[in-house]
């Protein structure tokens, strides 16, 4: 009997739900090829492997919503391949390629990035539970994402491919990046979450049209392009915090003007019967 249900419930499992998972795995080969790609000393096909990881981790996220393939598994892998892509496999590199043979305190550098990876994707996975969160929290993340993390401690390393690794190659500057990363990770700062922008219909055709040249410069310049990619994300950081301040402000005052609504949505949160299941391991 039990044999009998096991095969129905393999019998039943959607394949819509195989394919995010499927991109999750690619996107976790990739990674880990960079670090083969480290140990051979291919830091260009290092930094490409790990980026191609970026990349199909933006894609598996939508192409479960577009399948209607989410689940809870597909979750927990993204998550743990994210703290990989984008905690282990960066800090190994970049260990292996500018502090190999300083010491151990290195190494506790390298470490201390990776732990702070995982401590922020921990509290990611959590803020979801959260039923009430503050409506302008919707639109910024708690400290920077994870892949947006990995491209900034390697974007020394991408700058050496253009402008040579005198400089970008130095032990203390990529151990003060590692440590300075690992603690926005861990920080509360806001900073701009790019699933809630809405592009108006009249500019979807720019948009597009800057997609394509983006694409293009990638392939034609991709270390320049990349460079530009992560000082600009450092820029948005900064600008991220009076765009915070501003959203914050304004929604708090709508909702001084209207404290009745606020009350009400409460009491429907209230007499609402709560019917979330218990998770399961």
């Amino acid at each position: 009997m039990a044999g009998l249900k096991r095969r129905r419930r393999l019998h039943g499992f959607s394949v819509n739900r195989l394919i995010p998972n499927a991109i999750t795995l690619m996107a976790l080969c990739s990674g880990l090829s960079a670090i083969r790609a480290a140990l051979e000393d291919n830091w260009q096909l290092a930094v490409v492997g790990i980026v191609v990881a970026m990349v199909l981790d933006g894609l598996d996220g939508p192409v479960a919503r577009l399948m209607k393939g989410t689940s809870e598994f597909g979750a927990q892998l993204d998550s743990l391949a994210d703290f990989v892509n984008f905690g282990v496999v960066p800090a190994l590199v970049i260990y292996l390629w500018a502090m190999d043979g300083t010491g151990g305190l290195a190494w506790a550098v390298s470490l201390f990035f990776a732990i702070c990876c995982g401590m922020r994707l921990a509290r990611f996975n959590t803020s979801l539970l959260d039923e009430n969160p503050p409506p302008w929290a919707s639109k910024f993340f708690t400290g920077i994402p994870a892949p947006c993390g990995a491209g900034l401690i390697l974007l020394p390393m991408v700058l050496s491919f253009e402008l040579g690794d005198d400089f970008f190659r130095s032990s203390i500057l990529n151990g003060v990046m590692l440590v300075a990363v690992g603690a926005l990770f861990v920080s509360t700062i806001p900073t701009y979450s790019s699933k809630r922008i809405r592009i108006p219909r009249r500019y979807v055709g720019l948009v597009l049209l800057g997609f394509a040249v983006c694409i293009m410069m990638l392939y034609s310049t991709p270390w320049v392009s990349l460079s530009v990619a992560g000082i600009g994300y450092l820029v948005s950081i900064i600008l991220a915090q009076f765009s915070y301040r501003n959203t914050r402000n304004k929604m708090m005052a709508q909702e001084a003007k209207h404290p009745e609504e606020k009350s009400s949505e409460a009491d429907q949160v209230e007499e609402k019967p709560d019917n979330k299941k218990e998770p399961s391991e």
